[in-house]
């Protein structure tokens, strides 16, 4: 080797040891969840979630939901889910608690991972479907604005039609505020060709999951049972006009104002949840 040809040499096995290390492979089989970050899955364990029989005010949509994991994690044919309505009403908690209760009866079965449509969905697909594992991607609180329709379309492609698309171990579940999931406006009845044409492309997002659950703002009667559920179970005392106060002040009933009174209470008692 020249002089010239080792002083390369060093001066790139220096800029090496200068440069950040390869990131770690993703091990998809060791963790119960994981964050997609665009490039690897960064583990999560445990997986946070409550237990699904403290999840109330929801029971259809709950039974639903389980039943389809459930099956997603048995290998047998699921669904792709969109989970709509209501803010606070506990979308992306029931999914959390769904895939928790399916792993403890398929103990490494089934795998949660979320993720976001823009951050390499593609590459995170490729690498699911070479894995001999079940998994659940979640997009938590998705919409598309009314000019965004390229993601929309993409992701249309990944659920179903696509050459790319997810693999039979993958499913999807999407929670949004939304039940078209793209943002909609009364102007795109005004197209002066064919407005069904705007409809039908807003809607078609939301046509491609088998199972679309709606939630709706709990009734008094459902935000108190809730509240009942978490406190017997946590061995907490409240007063129902406490529990009422404290939603007044917060404009509404939800599951999650539910959740925030009882976080509320354990404070009250020097207790922790």
């Amino acid at each position: 080797m020249s002089e010239r040809d080792a002083v390369l040499q060093r001066i790139a096995e220096a800029l090496e040891r200068l440069g950040p290390p390869a990131p770690a492979a993703t091990d998809w089989l060791a963790h119960p969840a994981y964050v997609w970050s665009g490039s690897g899955g960064r583990p999560v364990d445990p997986l946070e979630a409550p237990p699904l029989a403290l999840i109330s005010g929801v029971d259809a949509q709950k039974s639903a939901v389980a039943e389809n994991v459930n099956r997603l994690a048995q290998g047998a044919a699921a669904h792709d889910m969109l989970l709509w309505g209501a803010r606070g009403m506990g979308k992306s908690a029931l999914i959390r608690a769904a895939v928790l209760a399916a792993q403890q009866a398929y103990p490494g079965r089934i795998a949660l991972v979320q993720a976001a449509p823009d951050e390499g969905l593609a590459t995170l697909l490729s690498a699911l479907r070479q894995t001999d594992r079940q998994f659940l991607i979640l997009l938590d609180d998705l919409g598309f604005d009314a000019d965004d329709a390229s993601s929309a379309r993409r992701l249309r492609s990944w659920l179903e039609g696509g050459v790319e698309a997810r693999p039979a171990n993958v499913r999807l579940a999407v929670t949004s505020n939304r039940r078209a999931i793209v943002e909609r406006h009364m102007a795109e009845q005004d197209d002066p060709i064919n407005p069904r044409d705007v409809v039908d492309d807003r809607l078609a997002l939301a046509d491609r999951f088998g199972l679309s659950l709606g939630f709706h703002a709990c009734s008094q009667d459902d935000y108190l049972a809730i509240i009942a559920g978490y406190s017997a179970h946590y061995g907490l005392e409240y007063a129902a006009e406490d529990a009422l106060a404290w939603s007044k002040q917060r404009g509404s009933r939800s599951g999650r104002v539910a959740w925030q009174f009882v976080n509320e209470l354990a404070g009250r008692a020097g207790r922790s949840l």
